[in-house]
């Protein structure tokens, strides 16, 4: 047995690492992963990765990962540095560390005081009746599913169009696109696994190419027949800090588009779709929900808890530091653990008991510079969704539990087969 490295007194084993993750990706880990976040926290708050780098497990450290204006995101600078350029140097790789999701300060800062708060109260009551509209339609489809065939997939007829029709109504792109945006969306996240196949890699080269070329179009159409949405505030803006240099305006204006589309689509899907499963498989807990409603927001923040649609993220070391007690150098990776962090009893009590009344905390949309642009519209979508689906069926429930996308980073639930 190889210890590789000592943690407040746990003697971490490199195979143990492997076999939990190993585990992590299975079908049965998929499924039940709290097993696994145990075990992970079990060894320690700071876990040495078997490739090098560290898992962060604990409620406490994690947050201050999350929060810490020394710890960064792994951004070009970053990944110029690194050893392995080939991984780096992917095509989706790349176009993934454009975004604002990997970048820090001054870029990071920059964007995000153009893009203000995209969704703040008087957007989102703006936004409200569309919303509504959106699911009220959803579930007259799903009605429809259930009268006609007695059972229907929860996932591909409300979870995943809901966030994509709200997304691409805000952007004003026409529905006639959505399938489309839907299906390079889930082929272009392999690249922001924690470690792709080169098969994998080259599914999200093919879905990046996809991607760019629609998003492209998408400016290009806007610019030459602008209207009033959001799309065509942004060209102005960008238009108007690089009136020189078209082709700048360009990037950003691709970059800002293409993120905040795909980032609302799978994340706000998984949470849908949790919400659901979690509520209705247990008939009595639905029914207490329908009668106390002033607890729907209570209901959304423990289904982000106790599965958060995304496990990890990953942060580096600005300088030579010390976390939790384990010295870290200058550049290494720590791998932030949602779930285990989530599911640290230290922060909530039973956290394996699903409660709704729990009034616990969560990490699931971040902390920080880079806390989630779109959290407020994910709730909001799902308070919608749930208080109509509360009236409209008393007797939904699950006909077998939901299947999932084989991933550890971006959490997908690929089908929720319902009845009533």
């Amino acid at each position: 047995m190889t210890a590789v490295g000592d943690i407040r007194g746990t003697t971490t084993d490199r195979r143990a690492v492997i076999s939990l993750l190993r585990r992590l990706r299975s079908p049965e880990g998929q499924a039940d992963p709290l097993p696994v976040w145990a075990e992970l926290r079990a060894l320690g708050d700071v876990v040495p990765a078997p490739w090098g780098g560290y898992f962060v497990t604990g409620f406490d450290v994690c947050n201050q990962v999350l929060r810490g204006r020394n710890w960064l995101v792994p951004d070009f600078a970053w990944q110029e540095r690194q050893p392995d350029t080939e991984r780096w140097h992917a095509p989706a790789t790349r176009e993934m560390t454009r975004t604002l999701s990997r970048l820090n300060a001054p870029a990071h800062t920059c964007q995000r005081r153009a893009l203000g708060n995209p969704f703040d109260r008087r957007t989102l009551e703006a936004m409200r009746p569309q919303i509504a509209g959106h699911v009220s339609r959803l579930l007259d489809d799903l009605d429809k599913e259930l009268h006609e065939y007695g059972e229907a997939d929860f996932v591909t007829t409300v979870s995943e169009q809901l966030p994509l029709h709200t997304v691409g109504r805000w952007l004003a792109i026409d529905p006639g696109h959505y399938p489309h945006i839907l299906d390079f969306t889930h082929r272009q996240v392999h690249a922001q696994e924690l470690l792709p196949t080169k098969s994998e890699l080259a599914v999200s080269a093919q879905a990046t190419l996809e991607m760019r070329a629609f998003f492209t179009q998408l400016i290009r159409d806007r610019r030459a027949r602008p209207g009033n949405d959001v799309l065509t505030g942004w060209i102005h803006h960008w238009d108007a800090r690089y009136p020189d240099d078209r082709a700048a305006a360009d990037q950003v204006l691709y970059d800002l588009t293409m993120f905040v589309t795909i980032a609302s689509l799978e994340t706000t899907a998984t949470l849908l779709s949790n919400m659901v499963w979690f509520l209705t498989r247990d008939p009595a807990r639905a029914d207490w929900l329908r009668r106390n409603p002033g607890h729907l927001d209570d209901a959304i923040d423990e289904t982000l808890r106790y599965d958060p649609p995304i496990h990890l993220n990953s942060r580096v070391a600005a300088d030579d530091t010390v976390l939790a007690g384990v010295p870290i150098a200058k550049d290494a990776v720590v791998h932030v653990l949602y779930g285990a962090a989530n599911h640290d009893p230290r922060r909530n009590e039973n956290p394996h008991v699903f409660d709704i009344r729990r009034n616990g905390g969560h990490l699931t949309f971040g902390g920080g510079a880079h806390y989630c642009l779109g959290a407020a519209l994910a709730r909001l979508e799902a308070r919608e969704l749930l208080t109509q689906l509360l009236k409209r069926f008393s007797t939904l429930r699950p006909t077998a539990p939901p299947t999932y996308a084989n991933r550890m980073v971006f959490r997908r639930v690929t089908s929720l087969k319902v009845t009533t």
